[in-house]
């Protein structure tokens, strides 16, 4: 009997992708633009321009309680996305969903919501040395107003996450959990699910920065099994100062608002207020509606070109850029973890990494260079910054050329 022929996805078009992203047609300094900065922020599709526009032009009012029509469809649009998001992190439920400016507000919430609530003196907190500053200074924040201690697991030189020394690090006094789904200095894919296995076995919750992890891998809460993830609209081809906290909502449920004002609300008095439901009781005021609304169609875009699609071809950019930067001499790569996203960070002897950046600009290459806000992991190397590549859905092989055209260029130049 013969077998079935096998059916293959298409292939992945970039060419159709980049066609989708009117920036890239730009220029600067008279180059075609490569843009390499992805994990700093994406640049979006027509798909979320256009319905930020529609919003604006058509719709606009603001949401909730509004009577009039604009008011309707506008909250319906809002509540819309809410939607788009819950399915496509696979949350149990829309209540589970918060809209916040980002993950560092998202980081924040929790550390002033969830934190001051259940952390006292001598109460330990535990991070790694991959996180990026939005999840340790609101700790270290809280910890300093509670008593608590904060304590960051040690990486290896590779820039992976020592996961032995993180479980001797666990304690009966670690209260939570708060890691990076990937490292967005060096692109480390850090063993969540483990993380989280070993944390409950022991009771403790789990917080996943997921900033960098949403635009470049299929996300599913619930398979990660993590008690909150936060991510924002701007690194998945999104707008700005929007982004999501997910929390289970037993936990959310049991949680005070963390501001306080109108929508968050049922009732209010000069002695007292009663409290809204979930998830708007942490949605005080106005919220950002055009962005909610332009996230919902960013999650949707993505999911048109298929998440597991992205992921193959940035892996395909990501081997070509390591493998290809690697080979040039002078150049080292910080950050060779066997599981990376999208990210190669690297420097050159002799050459700040600002002076790269700036080269490779008058180029039209676009990279990001500096301590990328992951401060303790630059002191780990023993560096003061790198020079960071990052990719997207848009970029192609011809981007990775003209990156290693561009460091060749800088390597002449400082001779």
């Amino acid at each position: 009997m013969n077998a079935s022929p096998a059916v293959l996805s298409p292939p992945y078009d970039v060419a159709r992708v980049r066609a989708d992203f009117p920036i890239l047609a730009r220029s600067i300094h008279g180059k075609p633009l490569v843009y390499l900065d992805s994990a700093a922020s994406s640049q979006r599709p027509l798909a979320v321009l256009r319905a930020v526009e529609h919003y604006e032009t058509t719709l606009h009012a603001n949401v909730h309680r509004g009577v009039h029509s604009l008011s309707q469809w506008a909250t319906e649009a809002y509540e819309r996305s809410r939607e788009t998001v819950r399915r496509f992190i696979n949350a149990r439920s829309s209540r589970e969903i918060v809209f916040v400016r980002g993950t560092t507000e998202a980081i924040n919430l929790v550390a002033n919501s969830w934190g001051r609530g259940h952390l006292t003196a001598g109460d330990e907190v535990l991070i790694t040395h991959l996180e990026h500053h939005a999840n340790i200074v609101p700790w270290q924040m809280v910890c300093a107003a509670t008593g608590a201690r904060l304590r960051a697991a040690p990486v290896t030189a590779a820039g992976e996450l020592d996961l032995d020394a993180f479980r001797q690090l666990l304690s009966a006094r670690t209260r939570l959990i708060a890691v990076a789904h990937v490292s967005n200095a060096l692109g480390t894919v850090l063993p969540v699910q483990e993380i989280a296995r070993i944390a409950h076995a022991q009771g403790i919750p789990v917080l996943l920065d997921g900033a960098q992890a949403v635009p470049h891998a299929a996300v599913d809460v619930r398979a990660l099994d993590c008690d909150f993830y936060a991510f924002s609209g701007h690194k998945v081809y999104g707008p700005t100062g929007i982004g999501v906290l997910y929390g289970r909502e037993s936990l959310l449920a049991a949680m005070p608002p963390w501001q306080g004002g109108g929508e968050m609300i049922l009732s209010v008095s000069i002695e007292a207020s009663t409290y809204n439901e979930l998830p708007w009781k942490f949605e005080a005021g106005t919220p950002n509606i055009s962005g909610a609304i332009g996230l919902g169609a960013a999650l949707e875009y993505v999911e048109s070109l298929g998440r597991e699609a992205i992921a193959a071809h940035e892996h395909g950019l990501l081997e070509l850029a390591s493998q290809s930067l690697a080979a040039l001499p002078g150049v080292r790569l910080v950050g060779t973890a066997a599981g990376k996203a999208a990210v190669v960070s690297f420097t050159m002897k002799g050459i700040h990494p600002h002076d790269i950046g700036t080269i490779l600009d008058s180029e039209g290459i676009a990279i990001r260079t500096g301590h990328h806000c992951a401060m303790p992991i630059m002191q780990f190397y023993g560096l003061p910054a790198t020079a960071r590549a990052s990719f997207g859905c848009y970029n192609d092989t011809q981007d990775v050329e003209r990156l290693i055209q561009g460091v060749r260029k800088v390597r002449e130049l400082f001779g």
